[in-house]
């Protein structure tokens, strides 16, 4: 049960440029500007993303029974070309390029609005994984997410995170 619970958790670390799998191309064909962000809405919690705890590289997370009033100010950073294709903990396939995100105790799947402290830029994103399991960072972006607030060359930034949604429901059955 305890590898289960490991592997189904286990995907996600930060991995940037130069990463193998998928390569984000460059030009204005890619304009991650105009992508829209994600629409919340209420949710059943997801059966393999949730259990009450988990250990990574010896360390103990608890998840959180409900987002409701989550604020908290720290470091993102984002996740890309490794992943890209992969399952996420929550069981979704892992897109670069949707509006997703992944975090250590927030409920999946959750709405969260993250915002760049250093340029006011904000995205509204669904997180659906978990991570990032690297040093002080809160959260885990995908590419689409980290280039449309302007943080994906420099690979991580301050960041505030508020949850969105309301509660997710409980789990279905």
């Amino acid at each position: 049960m305890a590898a289960l619970i490991i592997s189904a958790v286990s995907g996600c670390t930060p991995v940037g440029l130069g990463s193998s799998g998928p390569s984000p191309t460059s030009g204005d064909d890619n304009n991650f500007d105009t992508l829209a962000d994600a629409i919340p809405r209420q949710e059943f919690k997801s059966r393999s993303g949730n259990p009450e705890r988990y250990v990574i590289d010896g360390v103990t997370y608890r998840v959180m029974e409900t987002s409701e009033g989550y604020r908290e100010e720290g470091i993102a950073s984002w996740y890309g070309g490794y992943f890209h294709g992969r399952r996420t903990s929550s069981g979704d396939v892992y897109d670069m390029y949707q509006m997703t995100a992944a975090h250590k105790s927030l409920p999946l799947p959750t709405y969260v609005r993250v915002t760049h402290l250093g340029n006011g830029r904000s995205v509204v994103l669904r997180v659906n994984d978990r991570g990032p399991f690297v040093g002080d960072r809160i959260i885990d972006l995908s590419f689409a997410a980290a280039t449309k607030l302007g943080m994906a060359e420099q690979g991580t930034a301050q960041v505030e995170v508020v949850a969105l949604d309301p509660p997710a429901r409980d789990r279905a059955p």
